[in-house]
């Protein structure tokens, strides 16, 4: 079994983030870092892998820094990394970024045959989780979206949902595409081997010329949106500070009554 892993390379969310006169996040803070979510896609793909063999591809789409991303993954335990890395990109929405990425998958396929393709819930940098989906739509493949946990028998996908207040399951023939949430798994931590061995592996790079991609329909040109301003967030103003005597919680109740927020 062949399995793609859709990774992405995400400003570290504990940092100071901002958008740039462009309406673009600003990634160049050097302190980028794997989306969070994908080590649960690259774990829950690697499981299959040494449970009924394969091979696990991390792929992702970004500028240069974002092979970092790859990288991670490698360390994780995937056999192969692949990087599209073209100018013409920056400033994709989700829909172009789903092109780009379509467009790669159907690449590996024709060299060898992806029996699944595997994400994260979302990206912690848009938090849209539309891309999953859109990008299942361009590929003609059943989506199963949100997995909390996944398997594979024979031929047959499975995940389990959770949902508010039940359960459900979802099958799928192979190939097929999944999300996975942080509940599917425990993401594993690159063991020293890993990150040696990963340091020797090298990273496939493509563009959009290789990739057939017309420029036109990704990045800024191709964006389906358009930030046309934004602006930091106002300092909290009138906040009331409460000092526990010991009827905090009696004062905080009152306070939310009188402000009619209960």
């Amino acid at each position: 079994m062949r399995i793609v892993v859709c990774v992405k390379h995400v400003p570290d969310i504990q940092s100071e983030r901002a958008l740039g006169p462009d309406g673009r996040v600003v990634r160049d803070g050097g302190d980028g870092t794997l989306n969070e979510l994908d080590e649960n896609a690259l774990e829950a793909a690697l499981a299959l892998v040494e449970a009924a063999g394969g091979s696990v591809v991390a792929l992702t789409v970004g500028p240069d820094d974002a092979v970092d991303a790859v990288r991670r993954g490698l360390q994780m335990g995937a056999e192969d990394a692949v990087h599209v890395v073209d100018d013409a990109v920056a400033g994709s929405d989700v829909v172009g970024t789903a092109r780009v990425l379509a467009a790669a998958i159907r690449h590996l396929d024709a060299q060898e045959h992806v029996d699944l393709v595997v994400l994260g819930m979302a990206g912690l940098d848009g938090l849209t989780s539309l891309l999953p989906t859109a990008l299942a739509e361009l590929l003609d493949l059943p989506a199963l979206p949100l997995a909390a946990e996944l398997t594979v028998d024979g031929s047959t996908v499975r995940v389990r949902r959770n949902l508010d207040h039940a359960s459900e399951v979802l099958e799928a023939t192979l190939p097929a595409l999944v999300s996975v949430t942080d509940q599917a798994n425990e993401p594993r931590y690159p063991n020293f081997k890993g990150i040696m061995a990963a340091r020797k592996k090298p990273v496939a790079t493509l563009t959009l010329a290789d990739l057939e991609v017309d420029a036109s329909r990704v990045g800024l040109l191709g964006a389906r949106t358009e930030v046309l301003e934004a602006a930091a967030r106002p300092p909290r103003e009138n906040r009331v500070l409460v000092q526990d005597t010991g009827d905090a919680g009696v004062r905080l109740a009152a306070y939310l009554v009188d402000n009619q927020l209960v």
